[in-house]
């Protein structure tokens, strides 16, 4: 029997195949003791994200959440209402658009100044995805301390060590191909290490001169994962991560950013790299082929850590914090 009714916008999963959408995917397949009421706008238009963001979010939604009688409004992306009879929480994946504008296009850089400071005001709680988000969501956005909780992400099937792997020698990047991803350093990276990058993810904001070969479903991702030498991410900014865990998961070696959520989350189970330094990334990928085994052991011990049950069950405590 549920004993909390909850609200949920789940616009993401219209408008990307990105952490989003796969953290909100994830959450509602987890939750438990919850009645789920999931509300969205289709279209995925410029028009229609535009009518979304100043229509939907700010007037329509709170509304209808407090017709309908919920119990707590969740808004799991960067969008929502400024204002919410129904307790509203709000999920911080990151904070780039802030820190580093100019790798978004201009709506974005405008609706961000102008809303996400008054979303997370008239949220009773938000979560941040790594103690990092949370530290720049205090920063950035002056966030109260007080009704912030930190609840990572997980991992599961059919992310593990066991299965099929991709054949071939290479490096694999995973992301959405946008320029804070550093994809160019990467290819740059490889060049001249005897591997060939693969680069997985949808295609994102700006040219930045990568081939990709776009979504994949998860069981294919997880065989490139298993058949890689290594993962290289040197995101120039993150708010997680979630690839980083993907790939330890899987038992592979990961080359990532030395600062931020990356460094947080690997923790003595990566190899950590400067990534504005094309040099550190190369000398990076031959210390994670040379270090192989050591690094699968350090990144399996490491992903066990994180499972979407216990995502869940975090932030069902978020939700009945903010009901009263």
């Amino acid at each position: 029997m549920a004993d909390l009714r909850l609200g949920i916008d789940v616009s993401p999963l219209e408008l990307t195949e990105a952490g989003t959408a796969r953290y909100l995917r994830k959450l509602l397949e987890h939750l438990d003791g919850v009645a789920v009421e999931e509300y969205a706008v289709p279209g995925s238009s410029r028009s229609a994200k535009v009518r979304r963001d100043l229509m939907w979010y700010l007037r329509s939604l709170p509304r209808k959440a407090a017709r309908d009688g919920v119990d707590v409004l969740h808004c799991p992306g960067h969008r929502g209402p400024t204002r919410s009879r129904v307790p509203l929480v709000v999920t911080l994946h990151d904070l780039a658009v802030l820190r580093h504008p100019e790798t978004f296009n201009r709506w974005t850089r405008w609706y961000s100044r102008r809303f996400l400071p008054r979303i997370v005001e008239a949220a009773a709680r938000v979560i941040a995805v790594s103690s990092f988000t949370a530290s720049e969501g205090a920063e950035l956005l002056g966030l109260d301390p007080d009704k912030v909780r930190v609840v990572p992400h997980g991992v599961e099937e059919p992310f593990r060590p066991d299965g099929s792997a991709a054949t071939g020698s290479y490096a694999l990047a995973v992301g959405t191909v946008e320029p804070r991803k550093n994809l160019q350093r990467a290819v740059e990276a490889v060049t001249g290490t005897g591997i060939e990058l693969r680069v997985v993810g949808p295609e994102g904001w700006g040219d930045v001169g990568v081939q990709s070969l776009g979504y994949v479903p998860d069981d294919v991702l997880a065989a490139l994962y298993r058949g890689a030498e290594c993962l290289v991410y040197p995101s120039l900014y993150e708010g997680f991560g979630l690839p980083v865990l993907e790939a330890m998961a899987c038992g592979t070696p990961v080359v990532t950013t030395n600062f931020g959520a990356t460094a947080e989350l690997a923790r003595g189970a990566a190899v950590l790299v400067d990534p504005y330094d094309v040099d550190d990334v190369a000398r990076g990928i031959e210390e994670a082929r040379r270090r192989r085994d050591e690094l699968r052991a350090a990144g399996l011990e490491r992903a066990r850590q994180y499972t979407w049950d216990e995502t869940a069950r975090c932030t069902l405590e978020v939700y009945r914090e903010a009901a009263g």
